[in-house]
């Protein structure tokens, strides 16, 4: 059975990008990972392309290598870099940034204690 589409998708991409803080990128991979089965970075990818850049911060997420991936798409090519680079986002000579530092990982909902202890006690019932 084929699953419908989600009519809400390009508001939730959105919505996960506009909480990217300056200064910090994230992945299409992870924005894709985020949303859950049945959406790709490529996806996420087609999405940024019709961003209002007055709205929503599109520049602030890259591919996995940690490089912009708007040359054939955004006019001039090197606008997300610079954009990018006006935060204090450093690019090496290959035009890669530094993950390692720049990847913004947001917090994930901590479970509250009924989560926790119903979790638990299901664990118990378990053959």
């Amino acid at each position: 059975m084929k699953k419908e589409p989600d009519p809400q998708y390009r508001e939730r991409v959105y919505q996960i990008v506009r909480r990217i803080p300056r200064g910090r990128v994230m992945t299409y991979g992870q924005i894709a990972y985020m949303l859950g089965k049945g959406y790709t970075p490529r996806t996420v990818g087609f999405v940024m392309h019709g961003a209002d850049e007055t709205k929503t911060p599109w520049h602030r997420v890259i591919n996995s290598q940690g490089k912009c991936s708007t040359g054939r798409v955004v006019l001039p090519t090197d606008k997300q870099q610079r954009m990018l680079e006006r935060e204090g986002v450093k690019f090496d000579a290959r035009g890669r940034c530094d993950l390692k530092t720049c990847l913004w990982q947001p917090e994930q909902k901590k479970k509250t204690e009924r989560e926790r202890t119903a979790k638990a006690r299901a664990a118990l019932y378990r053959h």
